[in-house]
């Protein structure tokens, strides 16, 4: 065992061992990436999809629910130290030390290695590759290099995060098409934002972990600023499915409406800081997203 960087605040009872080892996979985070790849799978197919389809779908998934976890778990490795410095993450089991170094990394590896053969050999090499491009940008490329050295690490990290739709495309169709870059490009603007929302109301965790956050580097106010221009180019970007003829009249009233409350939460950020509107406003543009893609699958079938 390793010990922690530095012991969390409370004291914390210990985990049973799977338990430690499902911690590492960020669930929420993974579930939201799955979901995203699904909704890509989905609108790849015209109609409703046959039994074969369904079974790709379900394998595909799994696959990338497998290298996603693997990518969350080598992050809580690369981040032990900071993660033991923050009261969010201060409770993960590396940061604890109850996971040593050796452990979440064979873990970590196994899963990608797992993740990358289901999908090379039952779905496709492009998929593979795909996901596992996806893994290095999150879990090396962010993790690594630009989260420590950047306040714009959100901002260009935010390809990685941007990719579970393009992944889904590319597992039906075995390529990467116009229709999944609209949805690359919808979750990339919507990412900081997302994170910035969050950033602020713990700025005090990000100031100890050294980590160089828009809120430490810029201060509240321009990144409050920066969350209101966010949303009106996520505006903009959540009508592309509507303007490329993916979706029709019920995505549309949904993107508008949806959008309109994010620039909402936004602009009474701008005007007046308090964290309770920083929660609000984090926690409304995970409702955001989730609600605009499952319009976007609702019309798919409507259409």
């Amino acid at each position: 065992m390793t010990a922690p960087a530095s012991a969390p605040a409370v004291a914390l009872p210990a985990m049973p061992v799977w338990r430690q080892y499902y911690v590492l996979t960020k669930p929420r985070v993974v579930q939201l990436i799955v979901f995203c790849a699904l909704i890509g799978m989905v609108l790849a197919v015209p109609g409703l999809p046959s039994a074969a389809a369904l079974g790709r779908m379900a394998i595909a998934c799994a696959g990338i629910w497998l290298v996603a976890a693997a990518a969350a778990a080598f992050n809580c490795l690369v981040e032990k130290s900071i993660d033991a410095r923050m009261k969010r993450t201060a409770w993960r089991p590396t940061a604890r030390g109850e996971l040593s170094d050796t452990q979440a990394l064979v873990f970590s590896a196994l899963l990608c290695v797992a993740g990358s053969t289901v999908l090379y050999a039952w779905v496709n090499p492009l998929t593979m590759w795909l996901t596992f491009a996806t893994f290095v940008g999150y879990a090396v490329i962010y993790t690594v290099v630009l989260k420590p050295l950047t306040p714009q690490n959100i901002v260009i990290g935010g390809a990685s995060g941007a990719m579970p739709p393009v992944l889904g495309w590319a597992a039906m169709t075995g390529e990467v098409g116009p229709q999944a870059l609209i949805l690359f490009l919808i979750i990339f603007i919507w990412t900081p934002p997302h994170f910035w929302a969050l950033a602020l109301y713990r700025v005090e965790d990000y100031r100890k972990s050294g980590l160089p956050m828009l809120p430490v580097t810029h201060g509240n106010a321009f990144t409050r600023l920066q969350i209101l221009l966010y949303t009106f180019i996520l505006l903009a970007a959540c009508l592309l499915p509507f303007v490329y003829g993916m979706s029709g009249w019920l995505y549309l009233a949904a993107a508008v409406l949806l959008n309109a409350g994010f620039i909402g939460h936004a602009f009474k950020l701008w005007r007046g800081y308090s964290d309770q509107l920083a929660r609000k406003t984090f926690r409304f543009s995970l409702i955001h997203l989730s609600l605009l893609f499952a319009a976007l699958l609702v019309d798919h079938y409507l259409k």
